[in-house]
């Protein structure tokens, strides 16, 4: 028998065969997604936050694939994809644990099974139809989509792995010592040492990273304000209403950008162009997807989701219609935020939700829980799923295919999510306990949730209404908007007046999702690969994005996610003997 064309084992199937995308979704869906899935629930109930699963899955599914050479990377890159989206399903669970907290009667498994379902297929959908505005247009750099990217040409491709092996090695072995030290000792904890925020500054530079300190740094300094206008409680973190002001003002640059790429798009130029015949720019095939179809699934499950919602759970119609239509908001938002720092701030969106939500007329927790779990579940998917084209933007990776792995993820992971939920809680009571409730000294110490605690705190607030909530959140759509106006009209090419007097909103909006600390990891980060870019010039035939401080930045995500993998699973299996 005759090797597949271009395989080095013989072993192996057919490229492209029935057999072929059956190994790569067995390996997605039933090995890498339920690894990178329990690691997910348990880092969600135990500290309150997760690491995605694609920097893992990458690593791991390039070496099933290595037996293909250089074309592996794109059956790397499918396994990433369909294990990255079990991982992210399944650290959602919590949504299960915030119910028991509420004292809300659990529906059965199968139909909180298909609710979940019902909302990843959602948001698959939107996330695709953002990609050519994020990915395409934007060209967003996707820290750790660029990471994967090159990791994955690294290790199926010789040459780059000749030229790239120190570089990403050592990048990897730095992050996974910072990842772990920063755990253990004290000193490090309290500076808030993080190596992938350190590594993201590398690869997107001093021009989007500084930007970010001095958005953390205007919260800082108008902390004191904020107090005694009462938006802040003295002692209150100064993000505690920055975040508000941070997404609006996400929102009020992205209306910018989107009518300026409408306008673009039905120019009297282009539509004369389309009218006469005149040949149109060509699009790769890979990147090539049935815009009918997509929209006919956006609104299929668009319609199931409040199908499902009202006719099993029992949810209000017009609660779920606004939080599928928010999703359409908060997808590109949360994609935006993604793209530029590789921060995805759902849990903050879930809060202007539930703030939207009671401004007409919400006041039922359990609904806002549901509704909720809409926009928390749809925009989590939708940014997984711009994460993922833009690494298979950097590979070539046709477009329908990666969307239909991402949908096996979706499947395998809605049913973990529920399955690890009640596993969990069932195995530690005390996960059960509402912690909103609990006293200092009764909180347990090994099981924080405190994405949990986050989600419940703000659905009890549903019987308090505070408007200066939605004021937060308009000044930041006011601040957003005059600032993208005014560099599109002044285009400022200088460092500092593009990086610190008139900085681009996007970036400067991640200061006010994080602590200064992590803002200003970021910043020096920025600041040092800018500096090493200047001195190590492209190298011929290599891509464009695989420099040296690209490579090490990658190294530094990819080590620190590989230490809280490891920190997550000794903690588990630590907490089960």
């Amino acid at each position: 028998m005759d090797p597949p064309p271009g395989a080095r084992w013989s072993w192996l199937p057919v490229e492209g065969s029935w057999k072929y995308h059956l190994l790569l979704a067995l390996t997605g869906m039933f090995v890498l997604g339920p690894l990178a899935g329990v690691t997910a629930a348990y880092m969600n109930f135990s500290l309150g936050f997760f690491v995605g699963g694609q920097v893992l899955a990458g690593l791991l599914g390039s070496a099933v694939t290595a037996g293909y050479g250089a074309a592996g990377r794109h059956g790397a890159n499918y396994i990433q994809t369909a294990a990255a989206s079990v991982a992210s399903m399944s650290g959602l669970g919590v949504l299960v644990q915030a119910m028991a907290w509420m004292g809300l009667p659990q529906p059965p498994a199968w139909q909180m099974v298909l609710y979940l379902t019902c909302v990843g297929m959602f948001g698959v959908g939107v996330g695709m139809l953002y990609t050519p505005v994020v990915v395409d247009r934007m060209r967003l750099v996707f820290p750790s989509g660029l990471a994967v990217a090159n990791i994955l040409r690294a290790l199926t491709d010789p040459r780059l792995l000749r030229r790239s092996v120190g570089q990403l090695g050592s990048g990897i072995a730095a992050g996974m010592i910072a990842g772990l030290a920063s755990a253990r000792l004290p000193l490090l904890g309290a500076v808030e040492l993080s190596a992938s925020t350190f590594g993201a500054g590398l690869v997107i530079g001093a021009r989007i990273g500084v930007p970010a300190v001095v958005g953390g740094l205007i919260g800082i300094a108008l902390q004191p304000y904020f107090v005694t206008i009462g938006w802040l409680q003295a002692g209150d973190p100064p993000r505690k209403i920055m975040f508000l002001i941070a997404l609006g003002t996400i929102m009020g640059a992205a209306g910018v950008d989107l009518a300026s790429i409408f306008a673009r798009a039905l120019s009297p130029v282009r539509r004369q162009a389309a009218a006469s015949g005149a040949p149109q720019p060509e699009i790769d095939e890979w990147r090539r997807v049935d815009s009918t179809r997509l929209v006919l699934w956006v609104l299929f499950w668009a319609a199931a989701t409040v199908a499902c919602g009202h006719g099993l759970l029992g949810q209000p119609v017009f609660f779920l219609l606004v939080a599928v239509a928010l999703v359409f908001l908060f997808a590109l938002v949360n994609g935006i935020s993604v793209g530029i720092s590789d921060s995805n701030p759902i849990s903050s969106a879930f809060v202007v939700t539930i703030v939207v939500l009671a401004a007409l007329g919400l006041r039922d927790p359990g609904v806002g829980l549901m509704a909720g779990a809409v926009l928390l579940v749809a925009t989590s998917v939708a940014c997984d799923m711009q994460q993922d084209r833009s690494t298979g933007s950097r590979l070539g990776t046709p477009r329908v295919l990666q969307f239909r792995y991402q949908v096996l993820g979706i499947l395998m992971g809605a049913m973990l999510a529920v399955a690890f939920a009640r596993l969990f809680m069932a195995a530690y009571p005390v996960l059960l306990q509402d912690q909103t409730v609990l006293k200092a000294d009764q909180q347990p110490a090994a099981w924080s949730s405190a994405m949990t605690y986050k989600f419940v705190g703000v659905l009890r607030s549903l019987t308090n209404d505070q408007p200066f909530q939605r004021t937060a959140i308009g000044v930041g759509v006011a601040a957003g908007l005059a600032i993208e106006l005014l560099r599109k009209w002044l285009r400022p090419r200088s460092f500092v007046l593009d990086a610190v007097v008139l900085p681009s909103p996007y970036a400067l909006s991640f200061g006010g999702f994080v602590n200064l600390p992590t803002s200003l990891w970021l910043g020096a980060g920025g600041v040092a690969g800018s500096l090493l870019a200047l001195r190590a010039p492209a190298t011929r035939g290599v891509p464009q994005d695989m420099g040296g401080a690209s490579l090490f930045g990658g190294g530094l995500i990819a080590g620190d996610a590989l230490a809280a993998v490891g920190l997550g699973v000794a903690g588990l299996l630590g907490a089960l003997t």
